[in-house]
């Protein structure tokens, strides 16, 4: 444990780093719940740091007053993704929340669950060593329904595995979404992925609208330029959410044959939202000062679809009181 920052508040924010057997390590931070650096080690004995992050706590504040803020590594809620004019109705009740987004709100609206300081509750060493976070989100958080109280856990397994696992409660009914914003590059966070090779296990994605809001429309994938069932390169700009036919199987993969890196990802979450680009970078200096740009890493965001409460074709986002949200995402990594 060290520290990493102190927020305006005096809160103090700390890093945590973790490391398995192989020499797989993670560093976690407690603001917003976010993984700073993943680094994988090659059968080379070279070891690669494969997520976008910053050095210090003040380069995370920043980022959140860019135009278009990056979420670099964080936990996004309490939804994830655009709900369409701020509104969804429960129980017969309009909710209006905070707008963010023109007027939408995205990832959980103006003060969202990657911009607090989250409480760590344990940190397990050893073989699968693990560290679990809290956040206690109070009934009217950016004008959400009820109380929700979060734990998360990062668990580095022993077989290169990065487990994500979520729980949530509410106090009443309340609508919950939660993702994992990490970009990953498997050639480094210094570099692009263009040549990197990304499979998504997929045949269907949703229509948007061109706010990128959920028409309620499926599209097929298979013959167009989103159908990624086989390897290809990765896109330049993409901000699409794939349907998951099976949560048994794999959601998607990602392959840089440059040094022989594979990384699959695999969720019980109904899609997965692939995201390349945006207008935040050129503005910010990572990691090791290196200048990210809209080509530094793809996010995978495993999730609920988006503007899920104002479509009843779409999986159902409500979380009751007295029932539990549960949510698990790996992304594991493979050196050949």
């Amino acid at each position: 444990m060290k520290l990493f920052g102190l927020m305006a508040s005096d809160e103090l924010v700390e890093s945590f780093d973790l490391s398995n057997d192989n020499g797989m390590k993670l560093t976690v931070i407690n603001y917003g719940a976010t993984v700073v650096s993943l680094k994988i080690p090659l059968k080379t004995g070279e070891v690669i740091d494969v997520v976008l992050g910053f050095d210090n706590l003040e380069a995370y504040l920043k980022s959140f007053q860019l135009k278009s803020p990056p979420y670099f590594g964080a936990i996004v809620g309490r939804f994830a993704g655009r709900i369409n004019n701020s509104l969804f109705n429960l129980n017969g009740k309009v909710f209006l929340l905070n707008k963010n987004n023109n007027s939408h709100s995205l990832h959980g609206g103006i003060d969202n669950f990657s911009q607090k300081v989250w409480k760590v509750e344990n940190i397990s060493e050893g073989k699968n060593p693990s560290i679990t976070l809290s956040c206690l989100s109070p009934d009217g958080d950016e004008n959400y329904p009820g109380e929700l109280a979060v734990q998360l856990t990062y668990t580095l397994s022993e077989e290169n595995e990065l487990i994500i696992e979520y729980q949530a409660n509410g106090s009443e009914d309340t609508i919950v979404n939660l993702t994992h914003h990490s970009y990953f590059n498997l050639d480094g966070h210094k570099s692009d992925v263009l040549e990197q090779e990304l499979i998504v296990n997929s045949k269907k994605r949703l229509e948007t609208t061109n706010d990128n809001i959920p028409t309620g429309k499926f599209l097929n994938n298979i013959e167009s330029s989103f159908d990624f069932s086989s390897p290809k390169k990765c896109p330049s700009e993409i901000d699409t959410t794939f349907v998951l036919d099976s949560r048994e199987e794999f959601a998607a993969s990602l392959f840089n044959k440059r040094n022989m890196l594979k990384m699959t990802v695999y969720t019980d979450q109904p899609g997965v939202h692939i995201y390349v680009g945006g207008n935040c970078f050129n503005e910010v200096k990572g990691k090791e000062n290196c200048d990210y740009h809209n080509v530094s890493g793809i996010c995978f965001e495993t999730q609920n679809f988006p503007d899920a409460p104002n479509h009843e074709n779409f999986p159902n986002s409500i979380l009751k009181n007295g029932e539990t949200y549960q949510h698990k995402t790996i992304y594991k990594f493979q050196s050949f």
